[in-house]
């Protein structure tokens, strides 16, 4: 090979690698306009979102004053025009993290003491929880410069994350310790929680990252840990994370307090630091809402005043829980329970005729919870409709097929779940009052049309049970539960759901119908023979309960039949 062909071959592949090297480059500056372009537009989105939250904001603080009866209800707005306003800081934050933009301003004053003030705002939510929470600082004062903001922040980020990944009756430790020079804050956030599995760690602090949200059945933007780390460094400080699945996590941060570490731009003499005043973006979790007080009764669906329906309402968000109860208690007595697990418990101990619940939830959530009651035969007849933020298709497909009654996706309007629930109990109440006046064999037929196969079957076996010891005057409710194979409390919620009766009032009400289609098929018996067949010893009972049942004595029904 001669010279020439060698510089021939050596500029071809000059030349590919600057191609090749110039087209990475060039794809590398159109990412990163294109990222820089979608953070200009998620800050331009923020501060257009702000606006109208503003606007919003001042409208209740002006209807608080003018109307000052509806407090709960202003309370639950402000709280959450407060929450969406620090999500919508957050992203600012991030964009101007990712853009250069943020600044840091230092001022000095008792570091311990702001660290301890701060982090005891969030104690609402960690009791709301059960947590155990407590807040350390060795030694209890010591001055410093810190950029208060970003602090708060960074403390906000870690104890909302400890409070999303530790159960109920967990703990959860803030200690603040100083180093040997006294130069620098370690803070240590501590829980008992879940922990973070190991090929999870390198993402930890990747911005948008999934994380475990789904599997908890929590809510999270993938911002908290990214913008806690963009500070810390921001900071000329540190964060790390230790964790260890099943057992807990402790993320550590450390900061620089001594003046000499900042430039003179970022130092703030002008402000001194104010222990019993933290920023606003953890503050906003003190407020929590009171379950409201029951001050009326509930104005029935019906014009019988004692035909009063109980619902249970599963919901983790205490504030849009309250809220629900707030407005339907007005019609309905209103339990309530803030997940699959404790709804299990409220519906072995109370009688319910609809239940409420959303989807995403901690320990059960609601697809799991109407799998458990749907596959259960005491509890299969109850109704229930699932809230959820998820609008795929597929989504409310699984939760039907699961056994859902209805499904409505967030954010709705409380008028259609409203008219979702008189719906259902409407429909409800048809079929019994259809039950009770309908023959056997009509209400028969009638059930298979409108109920669920595992209700037809309940009513058929219920029915045959009743025909085979019809005569037996002495087959009461404990006998009829034990041939139904059931307890009497399972006996009587079913059939007070399907047909609106107890259990006696369903065995007196079987009797009175096969002794009306006793008169029609022997016209010629005697109205004490059809009381004995049907199990009344007393012919004189059989007529009273005759007549409450069919508005007519049976001599006068079975002279009737005979004309």
């Amino acid at each position: 090979m001669n010279l020439s062909t060698i510089i021939i071959l050596a500029s071809i592949i000059l030349l590919i690698v600057f191609y090749l090297v110039g087209r990475a480059l060039y794809i590398r500056s159109v990412r990163i306009r294109n990222q820089l372009q979608m953070s200009y537009v998620f800050t331009n989105i923020t501060h257009e979102l702000l606006t109208p939250l503003t606007i919003v904001a001042a409208s209740v603080e002006r209807l608080r004053k003018t109307t000052p009866e509806n407090v709960r209800d202003y309370d639950l707005m402000e709280l959450n025009i407060a929450r969406a306003v620090r999500l919508l800081q957050q992203i600012l934050e991030t964009s101007k993290s990712q853009a250069g933009e943020l600044k840091l301003r230092v001022s000095n004053g008792d570091v311990m003491n702001y660290i301890r003030e701060t982090a005891l705002c969030i104690e609402p939510l960690m009791a709301k929880k059960g947590l155990e929470f407590t807040v350390r600082c060795k030694p209890e004062s010591m001055m410093g410069w810190i950029d208060t903001d970003k602090l708060d922040k960074i403390i906000f980020n870690l104890l909302s994350n400890a409070v999303k990944y530790t159960g109920r009756e967990g703990k959860v430790i803030v200690d603040v310790t100083t180093n040997s020079r006294y130069d620098k804050v370690i803070i240590r956030v501590s829980d008992n929680g879940t922990g973070i599995p190991h090929d999870k760690m390198k993402h930890l602090f990747t911005r948008f990252y999934d994380g475990e949200y789904r599997k908890h059945a929590t809510f999270g933007t993938g911002i908290g840990l990214a913008l806690a780390r963009d500070l810390a460094y921001l900071h000329r400080g540190t964060i790390q994370c230790q964790s260890f699945e099943g057992q807990g996590t402790t993320f550590i941060v450390e900061l620089p307090i001594k003046k000499n570490a900042f430039s003179s731009s970022q130092i703030d003499e002008s402000h001194q630091i104010n222990p019993n005043h933290p920023r606003s973006n953890i503050i906003d979790l003190a407020t929590t809402v009171e379950p409201p007080q029951e001050e009326n009764a509930p104005t029935p669906l019906t014009n019988d005043e004692n035909d009063i329906y109980t619902l249970l309402i599963v919901e983790d968000n205490v504030e849009l829980l309250m809220l629900m109860k707030q407005l339907l208690q007005q019609r309905y007595h209103v339990l309530t329970a803030s997940n699959g697990m404790e709804a299990l418990d409220v519906i072995r101990a109370h009688d319910l005729d609809l239940i409420v619940s959303d989807v995403m939830m901690p320990e059960m959530d609601g697809n799991e919870l109407t799998a458990v009651l749907k596959q259960n035969p005491d509890y299969s007849h109850l109704p229930i409709i699932l809230l959820t933020a998820k609008t795929q298709e597929e989504d409310r497909k699984e939760s039907l097929l699961i056994g859902a009654d209805d499904y409505i996706t967030k954010p709705f309007r409380m008028g259609d779940l409203q008219i979702r629930i008189d719906n259902i109990i409407e429909n409800r109440r048809r079929i019994r009052h259809l039950f009770q006046q309908q023959t056997t064999e009509e209400n028969i037929e009638q059930i298979k049309q409108t109920a669920p196969s595992t209700d037809n079957e309940f009513l058929q076996r219920a029915i045959d049970c009743l025909d085979a010891h019809l005569s037996d005057s002495d087959y009461d409710r404990d006998a009829f539960a034990r041939d139904m194979g059931a307890s009497a409390s399972t006996l009587y919620n079913k059939l007070r759901a399907l047909t609106g009766m107890n259990v006696s009032g369903f065995i007196r009400n079987h009797r009175i119908k096969t002794a009306c289609k006793l008169a029609q098929q022997h016209p010629d018996l005697r109205v004490s023979d059809i009381a004995y067949r049907v199990g009344f010893k007393d012919p004189k009972y059989f007529a009273t309960t005759f007549k409450k049942e069919m508005g007519i004595q049976p001599s006068e029904y079975f002279e009737e039949i005979r004309k």
